[in-house]
C-alpha cells in the first residue's frame, strides 16, 4: 500500500517511515510511504504557504494554490482518496482503518497553522477524518497515527497476523490485561488460569475479563 503524505514536515515523515513496525513494513515492501513538501509547490516568491485569515483572528491559514497544486501533482488523473485531518472530520476507528487498508494508495493532506483554505478542501478532499476530540500542532501527527493504524492491517506488516484479531476494539471490546514473567512481582501473582495450559478455560477467562474491563473503563462500547 502506498501512503502519499503532503506536509511541510517532509523529513519527519521520512524518519517515521524507517521506525519500528512501520519501518519493517516499508523494508519488506508491504508499505510505501512517500512524503512531499507542500512548500515545493508554492508560486509565492518568498516561498510562503500561509497568510492571514480573512475576517481577522489569530494564527495563519494555508493558502489554496500550493495545496491544490501539490495534490494534483501527486494524484494526476488517478482515482485516489484524498484524506484531510481535521477536528470536524469523521471519527477514526478500527472499521475506518480496515476500510482504508483495502486501498492500493491514499493521499494524506496534512494541514498546519489554523488549517487550510476551505476552497481547496472543497475541490480536492474526499474524506475528512478526526483522530479525536483534541487539537494537535499539525496534520502530520494525525497522519502518522492513521498510517500506523491502517498499516497494521496490510499483510506482511505484522509478524503475526493474529495480533490484530485480539486487540482492543477489534470485536467492539477492550483487550484483557496481559502478563509475562516473572510469575510473582512485588507480591502480585499472574492469574493461575493463564498457567493452566487449558486453552478453552484460558479463552473463556480472557473473554470474561475483556467484557469486565470494557464495562469498567469504556461502558459506552457495550451500548
Amino acid at each position: 500500500m502506498i501512503f502519499h503524505v503532503l506536509t511541510i514536515y517532509k523529513d519527519l515523515i521520512a524518519e517515521y517511515a524507517k521506525t519500528g513496525v512501520i519501518g519493517r513494513g516499508v523494508s519488506c515492501g508491504a508499505l510505501d510511504i512517500r512524503s512531499y513538501d507542500i512548500r515545493d509547490y508554492t508560486t509565492d516568491k518568498h516561498g510562503a504557504v500561509d497568510d492571514y485569515p480573512y475576517g481577522g483572528g489569530a494564527g495563519m491559514v494555508m493558502t489554496p494554490q500550493p495545496v491544490y497544486d501539490s495534490v494534483q501533482a501527486v494524484k494526476g488523473n488517478r482515482d485516489v482518496p484524498v484524506i484531510y485531518f481535521t477536528p470536524v472530520g469523521k471519527p477514526f476507528d478500527t472499521a475506518s482503518a480496515k476500510k482504508f487498508a483495502e486501498c492500493e494508495e491514499v493521499i494524506l493532506l496534512c494541514g498546519h497553522f489554523e488549517g487550510v483554505d476551505q476552497r481547496v478542501l472543497d475541490l480536492c478532499v474526499t474524506d475528512e477524518i478526526s483522530i479525536g476530540d483534541y487539537i494537535v500542532t499539525g496534520g502530520h501527527i494525525a497522519a502518522m497515527c492513521f498510517m500506523d493504524a491502517v498499516g497494521r492491517y496490510i499483510p506482511g506488516v505484522l509478524g503475526n497476523n493474529e495480533s490484530t484479531e485480539e486487540e482492543s476494539f477489534e470485536h467492539g471490546l477492550l483487550e484483557q490485561e496481559q502478563y509475562t514473567r516473572p510469575y510473582e512481582f512485588m507480591g502480585m501473582k499472574v492469574p493461575d488460569v493463564l498457567l493452566s495450559g487449558h486453552h478453552a478455560k484460558i479463552e473463556e477467562y480472557r473473554k470474561e475479563k475483556s467484557v469486565e474491563l470494557t464495562r469498567k473503563k469504556r461502558p459506552d462500547l457495550l451500548k
